[in-house]
């Protein structure tokens, strides 16, 4: 996995709010205590061919030294059918150093295929999501309150034109101490190829807000050290709001 796409993966899990009209989360991406870069996801209500949909897009950068040694700015969008909460279309941007990737996916649950700008026509399995709607789906699937530590869920899943298996396993709850004060939390981990940057394929953990299913905090254990993205704020339409 390219060094964002791991951040973007989990930052996306957060939020259930889709009655807003437009929700926007800031991180600060942290190594140690160096900032190293932000993030953001922003969800609006909106519509896709006529019908009520939801549009999630991601954008990841690094700053300071860390953009001079690394260079990214990753955008990722995905919007997914406001009722079962599967894929319609995604966009894929990546600018990392002197790489670049842009591809656009449409999804036909129908007849369980998907058309790629970069591989075409093809057919995939069936309820298959992308690495943006995993975890949105996880959280309209699944009730924390029926989940034991350990309980998990296997989603097939397409990320850069590949499809595999992406496991979500919930591990405990627990109260963390954020900048804007302490917030009770439920604990997941996503299960990934572990590739050059993470330590371990289980190396991220990410804690979600038990009161309003959005992320607060991420750790990443990461072969070069630990990387924190910290939340920075949370407005709905503009409004400035709690997490709590």
């Amino acid at each position: 996995m390219n060094r964002l796409v791991i951040i973007v993966f989990i930052l996306f899990f957060g939020s259930n709010s889709s009655m807003a009209r437009e929700e926007r989360i800031r991180f600060n991406l942290k190594f140690g205590f160096v900032k190293g870069g932000e993030a953001e996801l922003v969800i609006t209500d909106t519509t896709f061919n006529g019908k009520p949909a939801i549009h999630y897009h991601m954008m990841g950068k690094t700053t300071g030294l860390a953009n001079k040694l690394y260079g990214v700015y990753d955008i990722y969008e995905t919007t997914v059918n406001a009722e079962t909460h599967l894929p319609l279309k995604t966009i894929r941007n990546v600018k990392e150093g002197s790489y670049r990737r842009y591809n656009e996916t449409l999804f036909y649950h129908d007849i369980d295929s998907i058309n790629s700008q970069r591989s075409g026509w093809r057919e995939v399995p069936e309820n298959l999501v992308d690495i943006i709607s995993v975890f949105f789906y996880f959280i309209h699937q699944n009730s924390f309150e029926n989940l034991d530590p350990g309980d998990g869920v296997v989603y097939p899943t397409i990320n850069a034109d590949k499809i595999s298996d992406v496991a979500i396993t919930y591990l405990r709850d627990e109260t963390i101490k954020t900048d804007i004060g302490k917030i009770d939390c439920h604990v997941l981990t996503p299960t990934v190829n572990k590739g050059r940057v993470l330590e371990r394929s289980d190396g991220v953990r990410f804690f979600i807000s038990k009161e309003k299913k959005m992320p607060v905090f991420i750790e990443f254990e990461m072969r070069v050290g630990s990387l924190k993205a910290v939340l920075k704020s949370y407005t709905i339409d503009g409004i400035e709001h709690s997490t709590t």
